[in-house]
């Protein structure tokens, strides 16, 4: 039937319509962003509920409505949802990777292939719990950030392109600056810094994991500065995202 459609999606977030209904906001594969009704999910009775939590990675079939589409089936995917409700970490660092996508995926119905297979990408290592939950979500944060064309200048200074590393960075200016191009108001993060965030960006996991604590809080300061720069606006659920660097139990312990 031409009113029905099928795509897989991520739940980004959901809110109460009605008595029993919700509007659930999800970023699809083939669709780019959708908003659609999910009827009667706050019933107890509901099939198909519970799929329809925040982070949860589902199948779901769509009948085009007037003003708002309609949930009609739902199948999970993958069940992020579970492990990270479960982890405080875990939990702030995908509402933060949940916010970026809906914020970078303005236009609903614009296919962003690229964006929703980062958001898979960084739930999934999330849920898996194999990583350190900030540097996931840094690594996201950078790759959506260059996704969108306001990736950080890390090699080279942002407004000359010499090739750095530079001491100095400059969000508003767009990243690393040399000493001819600085400006004033710019910062000076220590080599490692720049390093972690390079690593971060392409991937490079063994560089990134041996990093200390303080180097990652500043590399993570430069990511959410950048980031809320160029949104212009802060990110509600950024400031609720918990940096402790995980224990870990010394080998023969």
């Amino acid at each position: 039937m031409v009113n029905l459609y099928r795509d897989t999606g991520v739940v980004l977030r959901t809110h109460k319509l009605g008595e029993a209904d919700r509007i659930v906001t999800l970023l699809t594969r083939r669709h780019g962003k959708v908003r659609a009704v999910a009827k009667g999910v706050r019933r107890t009775s509901s099939r198909f509920g519970a799929r329809l939590e925040p982070f949860g990675h589902v199948d779901v079939q769509f009948y085009t409505g007037r003003t708002l589409d309609v949930i009609t089936q739902v199948e999970t995917v993958d069940a992020f949802q579970l492990p990270l409700v479960a982890d405080y970490q875990s939990y702030t660092a995908a509402s933060a990777i949940a916010e970026t996508a809906d914020r970078l995926s303005a236009e609903e119905g614009e296919p962003v292939l690229k964006l929703y297979l980062l958001v898979v990408g960084a739930l999934r290592a999330l849920a898996e719990g194999q990583r350190d939950s900030s540097l996931v979500l840094d690594a996201f944060l950078l790759r959506a950030m260059s996704y969108a064309g306001w990736a950080p200048a890390l090699t080279e200074c942002a407004r000359c392109g010499l090739p750095g590393p530079h001491p100095a960075f400059s969000i508003a200016a767009g990243g690393s600056m040399c000493s001819d191009c600085r400006i004033a108001g710019c910062v000076h993060p220590a080599p490692e810094v720049l390093d972690l965030l390079t690593a971060l960006l392409h991937g490079e996991w063994p560089v990134a994991e041996a990093t200390l604590p303080g180097t990652r809080r500043d590399a993570s300061g430069l990511v959410a500065a950048h980031l809320q720069w160029h949104l212009e606006r802060q990110l509600r659920s950024l400031p609720l995202v918990e940096r402790r660097a995980r224990e870990t139990t010394a080998p023969g312990q």
